[in-house]
């Protein structure tokens, strides 16, 4: 596909837009679902078994089954679906039994729910910058480990890998246990090995827009067998209930940690067990659109694509984009005409857009958004200078050419522009 150069007047300044039907995205309806998927559903309805804690053995039941499928595809020892990719993250910190309040390090690109996840474990996130492919910046997490955290929550952000084998060069040189927030990057592998086996724990998302679709929904993997005895106690398996989990049962006092209720529901297990053997479809879907699109834009100078730490270490479900060295308003309004075009796109530093993804906008952890900024200030220029557009698996490749055709237009147009 050759990059299109285009002379019609923009959709944002009254020109004909190049997309007429809506982007497909999860909050529009956008799924890939299949009936077989419906059919799981309806039959545990059927059921009248919603709850996985019934009289059923655990691998029985639609949940006990998910986990077993997810330890043969990530190759862990353990598993355990939750309420969310969240309550995944806090799971995983919980089992850690750091110190109350400890630092835990976060980098500053990520979304609101991981500083949120730290924070709902009892601890405290500390920031770390993120280079110019927002990718964590290994040599500011060593300083910010220096100042005594005691944990790393990694994020494969977008659907990137962070640079794991320096980041557990790291922690091991620090004493630190890693937590891996992998709750946009489920089947992504960096140098053969599955994100999310990096760490400790492993947390992931089954929500609207991820891999797995169950609406809401998470799950956490580790080979801990001790720590995964803590999680199973948080997440709600009660009165003796974790003992399930397993053939040996590790020694616990269950009612000396307090109980969560985090727990998955059968209807929502039998979803994601049912998507999860079509997983490498969706992959195959995400990763095809993503290459179309990269390809096309490779020899544009003014639109820079993130690049992954390892050749094929990403999922493919967001293409990310900056254009270097453009103030927020350009990027602002970069974004604006592409909205305009039919294309569902964020500048992520927008001030008129807010995004949780703008670590300045969280106010629960920053109260004044301007000292956040001088804070970080590596992060908040790059993320400043770069727009967010999300890629079904479902987009053909007609879409896709729309989407190369927009980004052109709208680029070729930049010069005087809103700078």
């Amino acid at each position: 596909m050759t990059t299109p150069t285009r002379t019609a007047p923009l959709a944002i300044d009254g020109g004909p837009p190049i997309r007429q039907s809506v982007w497909p995205t999860y909050d529009n309806g956008d799924a890939y679902v299949f009936e077989e998927d419906i059919a799981a559903v309806v039959d545990v309805l059927q059921s009248r078994r919603y709850f996985r804690y019934d009289t059923r053995r655990h691998e029985d039941t639609e949940t006990g089954a998910l986990e077993a499928a997810l330890c043969t595809h990530f190759g862990s020892a353990h598993a355990l679906a939750c309420a969310s990719g969240t309550t995944a993250l806090a799971l995983g910190l919980l089992a850690l039994d750091l110190p109350p309040g400890s630092e835990v390090a976060c980098p500053a690109f990520t979304f609101a729910a991981t500083p949120s996840a730290i924070m709902l474990a009892g601890h405290r996130p500390v920031l770390v910058e993120c280079d110019d492919n927002l990718h964590l910046d290994v040599a500011d997490l060593r300083r910010r480990m220096a100042g005594g955290a005691r944990a790393i929550v990694v994020v494969h952000m977008r659907g990137f890998a962070s640079d794991m084998p320096a980041i557990c060069a790291v922690a091991e040189e620090f004493g630190v246990p890693i937590v891996e927030d992998a709750v946009p990057a489920l089947g992504v592998r960096l140098h053969g090995r599955p994100l999310g086996t990096w760490g400790r724990f492993g947390a992931f998302s089954t929500q609207s827009d991820k891999a797995l679709n169950t609406g809401e929904g998470g799950f956490l993997v580790t080979d801990d067998t001790e720590a995964y005895a803590r999680t199973l106690v948080y997440c709600g398996a009660y009165e003796s209930r974790m003992a399930r989990h397993f053939v040996d049962p590790p020694s616990l006092d269950d009612l000396a940690l307090p109980l969560f209720s985090w727990r998955m529901d059968e209807i929502r297990a039998a979803l994601a067990r049912t998507q999860l053997g079509r997983l490498p479809d969706r992959l195959a879907a995400h990763r095809h659109n993503y290459e179309r699109v990269a390809a096309a834009l490779k020899d544009r100078d003014d639109i820079v694509v993130r690049q992954p730490v390892a050749p094929g270490a990403y999922l493919g479900e967001a293409l990310l984009l900056r254009l270097p060295d453009a103030p927020v308003s350009t990027v602002s309004w970069f974004a604006r005409a592409l909205r305009a075009e039919g294309i569902c796109v964020r500048a992520l530093g927008d001030p008129d857009d807010v995004n949780v993804r703008a670590f300045w906008n969280w106010r629960f952890l920053f109260p004044d958004a301007a000292e956040a900024r001088a804070a970080y200030p590596v992060t908040a220029a790059f993320v400043d200078s770069t727009v967010d557009i999300p890629l079904s698996a479902n987009l053909t490749d007609a879409d896709c050419d729309q989407l190369v055709e927009a980004l052109c237009k709208v680029a070729d147009a930049l010069p005087g522009r809103r700078r």
